[in-house]
């Protein structure tokens, strides 16, 4: 499967997110030490200005997580996909999309999945739907790309804005994955308070 389609985007904000991570992580030299591991192509436009609502290709982002997680966790590789989507979900929700956090109401925050979906990806849609007080499940359709990398960023991501959203002891399960042969992606979340 092709990852750099004219169709599959992503927006600047998560490049700029995973690129603080390194830096909070370990400096420039971290991320020199990514970088390296990337094309010249990829390279040029990381070392530039990257802009927060701009759309750049999805499979620049899925080779920089890659490299990423190659330096940050080499020996747990998930456990640093899902860092890196933690670290955006936080650098996201407190800075430019802080209008989706209303403390003490994570439904109110999955329950705007489809529009925080759109924010970051150019194809395919995500749905919510209410299960009980805690807990709720999220899908997601017609992405054009998946890979179990992206989908533990997705995990990540979702478990911070639960936490910032007042959830505590938060569980994002992934029982069906299209990148493991399922129609659609699907995320159950719970949640304590």
């Amino acid at each position: 499967m092709a990852t750099d389609s004219a169709a599959a985007r992503i927006k600047g904000s998560v490049l700029i997110a995973r690129l603080k991570l390194l830096t909070t992580q370990g400096g420039s030299e971290r991320l020199q030490d990514v970088l390296q591991r990337l094309p010249p192509a990829d390279r040029k436009v990381l070392e530039g200005v990257i802009m927060p609502i701009g759309w750049y290709p999805l499979g620049l982002n899925l080779r920089l997580d890659a490299a990423i997680a190659a330096s940050l966790s080499p020996r747990d590789r998930g456990k640093a996909f899902i860092d890196m989507g933690r670290a955006s979900a936080e650098d996201n929700l407190k800075g430019p999309h802080h209008v989706f956090i209303r403390k003490g109401d994570p439904h109110f925050l999955l329950s705007h999945a489809p529009e925080i979906y759109r924010l970051y990806y150019a194809v395919g849609e995500r749905s919510y739907e209410k299960r009980g007080e805690r807990s709720a499940v999220l899908r997601t359709v017609g992405a054009e790309i998946v890979t179990e990398a992206d989908c533990l960023t997705i995990i990540g991501w979702h478990q911070r804005a639960i936490e910032l959203s007042g959830g505590r002891n938060v569980l994002v399960g992934h029982p069906k994955c299209r990148a493991r042969g399922n129609g659609h992606c699907e995320y159950h979340c719970t949640w304590e308070v």
